[in-house]
């Protein structure tokens, strides 16, 4: 068990630096029902990566990904490479987006153009009038749709029903495998819950830093994984 859990902790940091979910998060912290909506995207986010990660296990398993002599169907190595293609590609439009950001954030001539400049997307501007219900389908969408995200589920899936471990092992891992993956939103809520309007300027503050900083270690992240999986998938096929 040791062994796929060293496995799984990049596509774990994969799901946990993702910065449209936290900038999102943001958005929703300081909308007008900020702790029952920052509770409710909590709880969407969960769901999402929970679905996805037992519905693509359930989906494996089914397959019969784990064969007695070790060797997994080549349909596996496959979905390796187009994961691994997709996380590559990924992390290529990542850095290139955040670098976009910083270099018209650089070119802005005063704080407003700057704050501009940093902003959350235009679709997340309406977050600020959620109420929960919407803020928790925001959290499932957000983790369901976002195919890097999404993705990251997928691999821990496969990996997981690829471990001979026992059943009560694997629900373990993915147990913990969902509590990493929900750390980035938990806390800031959390937080929120305990500190109220004393949270509200250090989350102005963490919107901005994401929106300067996180693309390159996230590019960096995401194209570790892509790599490790386009190795397993070339040597699996060759």
């Amino acid at each position: 068990m040791g062994q796929l859990i060293v496995q799984l902790i990049p596509t774990a940091l994969g799901v946990v630096l993702s910065p449209l979910a936290i900038m999102a998060l943001v958005a929703v912290l300081l909308s007008k029902q900020a702790r029952r909506n920052g509770v409710a995207y909590l709880l969407g986010w969960i769901v999402g990566m929970a679905g996805l990660l037992l519905l693509f296990g359930w989906i494996f398993r089914a397959l019969d990904v784990q064969k007695p002599d070790g060797e997994s169907p080549l349909w596996v190595a496959f979905l390796r490479l187009l994961l691994g293609i997709v996380f590559v590609l990924g992390a290529i439009w990542v850095y290139r987006k955040g670098a976009d950001r910083i270099r018209r954030m650089a070119a802005a001539s005063s704080p407003k153009d700057v704050a501009k400049a940093a902003t959350l997307p235009g679709w997340l501007q309406s977050v600020s009038t959620f109420k929960p219900v919407r803020s928790f389908f925001l959290g499932v969408g957000l983790f369901v749709v976002n195919p890097v995200d999404a993705s990251c589920a997928i691999i821990a899936a496969l990996d997981i029903a690829l471990a001979y471990v026992t059943t009560g092992q694997a629900l373990a891992v993915s147990i913990g495998f969902i509590v990493v993956g929900s750390l980035p939103i938990a806390v800031p809520v959390f937080w929120l819950l305990i500190a109220g309007t004393r949270a509200q300027p250090a989350l102005d503050a963490v919107r901005t830093w994401i929106s300067s900083h996180t693309h390159v270690l996230n590019a960096a992240l995401l194209l570790i994984i892509g790599v490790l999986q386009l190795q397993k998938a070339v040597t699996a096929l060759f």
